[in-house]
């Protein structure tokens, strides 16, 4: 538990100090790095070898570095502001198949419990994970002071909730075999908590969410909805390769895909949310 709580506390104090004080061009440098290290964990998962799992983390790392050097205006590099049309243009490419993935592909992967291909396809659902969670997390830094914490607090909160609404009136269990501790009466309560949490904290969201408060509650029952789907598929893909963790590379607290588990699936819907809709 003392190493567990170290490492949270690093953590916190790291993000935020980055997501702060870190000019744009460090902050995508620091996030490609964590999508590298996100990489190697998915070849883990696919119980790939040693040399697989460093060239797929060398080609992801490598293409972000191309999309940043083709077209830095669609990160938002290179401009006095956010200019949400071009990054629209440009993230729109890797939004939009993450979104059909995860609303229409990941519940019946996670019903019929698939199993992870060890060959291309394998590695092109690696893509579609990680690389709009990377491209998600340098546009929403751009949507607003807050509007990134705001955003990843939906999730946090709705794990936080469901827990202790599982705990206090958990009878029916969601996904027994994926994930034994998840009930339905929890994930209703999240759900719940994250409604609560969304209203009272609209004012950090990006602006287009704070005067529209029927969109927000759409956006934030979706984002609830594919924050469990990305916690189930990740709990589904670690139990059929004998994991507990994806990796060790943060002590007490497994890998970086143990963290941001429902934030691949959550942050590309926020993403294409804030894009897309007129502010």
């Amino acid at each position: 538990m003392k190493t567990r709580i170290i490492t949270a506390t690093l953590l916190f104090f790291g993000f935020f100090l980055a997501y702060f004080y870190f000019p744009l061009s460090a902050w995508i440098i620091l996030v490609t790095a964590i999508a590298g290290a996100a990489c190697w964990e998915w070849g883990r998962l696919m119980n790939a070898s040693p040399s697989l799992r460093l060239g797929f983390v060398v080609a992801i790392v490598a293409l972000c570095c191309l999309l940043a050097f083709v077209h830095p205006s669609g990160l938002g590099l290179g401009v006095d502001e956010p200019v949400k049309k071009t990054m629209r243009n440009f993230g729109c490419w890797l939004y939009l198949p993450a979104v059909c993935f995860w609303l229409l592909v990941a519940p019946v992967w996670i019903k019929n419990r698939w199993s992870l291909s060890k060959s291309s396809p394998g590695w092109v659902i690696g893509i579609i994970v990680i690389l709009p969670t990377w491209l998600a997390l340098i546009h929403l830094r751009q949507a607003g002071a807050y509007s990134l914490p705001a955003i990843m607090g939906v999730v946090w909160i709705a794990d936080v909730a469901a827990y202790f609404s599982g705990q206090a009136f958990g009878r029916r269990k969601l996904a027994p075999v994926i994930s034994p501790g998840k009930t339905w009466e929890g994930v209703i309560g999240g759900g719940l908590a994250v409604l609560l949490y969304g209203f009272v904290l609209s004012r950090y969201l990006p602006g287009v969410f704070i005067t529209n408060y029927g969109l927000l509650i759409i956006v934030l029952i979706f984002m609830t909805i594919m924050g469990i789907l990305g916690d189930l598929f990740e709990s589904l893909l670690k139990r059929q390769a004998g994991l507990k963790d994806s990796s060790n590379l943060l002590p007490g607290h497994g890998g970086i895909l143990d963290r941001v588990d429902s934030l691949t699936a959550t942050l590309p819907l926020a993403a294409l949310a804030w894009l897309l809709i007129p502010s």
